[in-house]
C-alpha cells in the first residue's frame, strides 16, 4: 500500500506540475538498451535514445557505457560515459557516476555528471536526483508493474560561463513495466520540464518506450 500511495502521488505530480509560463510540445522517446552480467555482481550496460522534436527543436541521440557494481547492501554503483548529439550542430561528452538505493519503499538514484559541450566554453557539473517506486499488478514475477519516478536537475556549474545554474529541469515519468525472459519492456508518458531564467519554460511531452536485453 505504501509503494502503491507513493506511485499514485509521483503520477498526480507528473501530469499536474505547473509552470507560470511555459512553451509546450509533443516528443516521442525511444530508449534501447543492452546489459550483460560480468559476475554475481557486475555488470556492463549499453544504452541508447532517440528523441524526435518538432522543430524548431532538435532530435537528440546519444550512446552511454556503464559499468555498474552491486554493494553488500545491494546499492548499485556506476560509472559511465555518453556521447551526445543535440541537433546536427552540437555535441557533447559526459562523464557519469551515479549511486541507486533504497530507502524503503523509495527507490533512489543520484548522478554527477560532468559535461563537455562542443559549443561551450567550459566544463559543466550537474546533480540528478530521482525519487520513484514500483508496484507489482499481479503475483508472478512476470508481472506488469505500475511506475512513477521524478527526477530534479540542478546545474552547479554550467557549460556557458554565463548560463543558469541552481534547478534547471524536472524530469517525470508514469508507465508500465514487464519483463518478457531476458527482455524489459516499459511503456509511458515523460514530461520533461526544462526550467530557464527570464524565458518560458520550455515543456515536452513525450510517449516513451523503453526496451532492455540481457545478456
Amino acid at each position: 500500500m505504501k509503494r502503491l500511495a507513493l506511485a499514485t502521488s509521483i503520477a498526480a505530480f507528473a501530469l499536474a506540475t505547473p509552470a507560470l509560463a511555459s512553451d509546450e510540445d509533443m516528443e516521442f522517446w525511444f530508449n534501447p538498451s543492452v546489459s550483460k552480467a560480468v559476475d554475481g555482481r557486475t555488470s556492463v550496460e549499453l544504452e541508447t535514445a532517440q528523441r524526435f522534436r518538432k522543430d524548431p527543436r532538435t532530435d537528440t541521440y546519444f550512446v552511454r557505457g556503464w559499468i555498474k557494481r552491486d554493494d553488500a547492501r545491494d546499492n548499485t554503483w556506476g560509472v559511465g560515459i555518453e556521447q551526445r548529439w543535440n541537433g546536427p550542430d552540437q555535441q557533447e561528452v559526459r562523464l557519469l557516476q551515479q549511486v541507486g538505493y533504497e530507502l524503503g519503499p523509495i527507490d533512489l538514484r543520484t548522478r554527477m555528471e560532468q559535461r563537455f559541450v562542443s559549443t561551450d566554453a567550459q566544463t559543466g557539473w550537474r546533480v540528478r536526483q530521482r525519487i520513484g517506486t514500483s508496484v507489482p499488478l499481479g503475483d508472478s514475477d512476470t508481472s506488469w508493474s505500475l511506475t512513477a519516478d521524478a527526477e530534479l536537475f540542478v546545474t552547479l556549474r554550467s557549460t556557458d560561463p554565463d548560463g543558469q545554474t541552481g534547478v534547471t529541469g524536472l524530469r517525470t515519468f508514469v508507465g508500465f513495466e514487464r519483463e518478457f525472459g531476458r527482455y524489459e519492456v516499459s511503456l509511458g508518458y515523460l514530461r520533461q520540464q526544462d526550467v530557464r531564467d527570464n524565458a518560458p519554460d520550455r515543456i515536452g511531452h513525450a510517449p516513451f518506450i523503453g526496451v532492455g536485453v540481457a545478456f
